[in-house]
Order: C-alpha cells, then structure tokens, then sequence
C-alpha cells in the first residue's frame, strides 16, 4: 500500500494543466495503484494526479461504496476529455484537496468521456448521476480547476476565511497532506 499525501488548497500545483501521458509503463502503475490507496485511505471517491503532486493526465474513480454506484467497476482513465456533456443540475460537492468546504455546484447532468486505458486502448465512457459528477470534478482538476472556481464571486468571497485556513494549513483531517508538492512525484518521465 503507498499512501501519497494529499496536497491542499493554495499549492500551485492544483491550478497548473497536467500533461498528456505517451506511454503506459511500471511509474504509471505505481502512480494509478498510489492513488487508488491514496483516495481510499482518505475515504474519497475520486482523485487525480495533481492532488498528489504530479502533472500526469490521469484520475481514478471508485464510487462502489455509494448506494449510486454499486454496479460501477473502479476506473482509472487515462487522459481524459469530455466529448459530450447535456442538461445541467446541481449537486453538493466537497474536495480532498479543500477540506471541510463544501458547497452546491451546477455541472452536465450527463456527460461522454474520451480516455484511454491501462492498456492505452482509446476507451468512451457515458456517465450520468454521480459518476458523472466525479469524472467533471476529477477532470477539472487535470485541467487546474478547482470546485470553488464553479462558485459564483459572493459564495468565493464568503469562503476566503476558510480558504485562507486552508492555505495555512489550519484544519484536521484524517488523511495525510502536505503543503507542497514532493517533489520525487512532481514530474512525469
């Protein structure tokens, strides 16, 4: 088991664009397996590389646990981009990386994503509900964004407070984090 810590709002890392991977090979899989136990050990439902100090393009999923998700395998999805996205509805959402902020998000009500496998096979996945929402969620942060960029400017402004605690690393959680990126992790090969 490799347990990573997680990185907390304000590392810069979490507002950079993660890389494109190329190839699939042993680093990746220590990655995808860290972050699966990285996710689990904090009791999360999705996770991306970035959240751990790397810029490679790739999450993991595993909503098996929720009462929506029983009948879905854990994914690990490999550059990812969303081709289709329809409707809209809003759903509470929390964060990792922003502990003990939560807040209402609108996002797609279904979306099809574009990924490639483990075995770099292009694969499509359509994804309604939950799953939906944490492959959005879990996207936006390969591509720098966080849930509370979603938040209108009054909702932003009220959590600076919070935020700020964040930043300073004033909060408890029951997962490791760190306050910067490792730096034995930052880079892909």
């Amino acid at each position: 088991m490799s347990i990573l810590p997680i990185l907390t709002y304000g590392q810069p890392i979490l507002k950079k664009k993660a890389r494109a991977i190329t190839k699939v090979d042993d680093d990746l899989g220590e990655l995808v397996q860290a972050l699966f136990d990285t996710m689990r050990n904090a009791n999360g439902i999705g996770l991306a590389a970035n959240q751990v100090g790397s810029l490679k393009r790739v999450l993991v999923v595993d909503i098996s646990d929720m009462e929506e998700g029983k009948e879905v395998p854990p994914l690990v999805l490999l550059n990812p981009e969303v081709i289709e996205e329809e409707g809209s509805w809003t759903m509470e959402e929390g964060c990792l990386s922003i502990p003990e902020v939560r807040d209402d998000v609108e996002r797609a009500e279904r979306v099809k994503v574009r990924y490639k496998d483990l075995e770099f096979r292009t694969c499509e996945v359509e994804a309604a509900g939950l799953l939906g929402r944490v492959l959005l969620h879990e996207i936006d942060h390969l591509n720098g964004v966080l849930f509370i960029d979603h938040l209108g400017v009054v909702k932003r402004k009220l959590l600076k407070g919070r935020l700020n605690k964040i930043r300073r690393g004033e909060f408890e959680v029951g997962y490791p984090v760190a306050a910067e990126a490792p730096s034995t992790v930052a880079e892909p090969k």
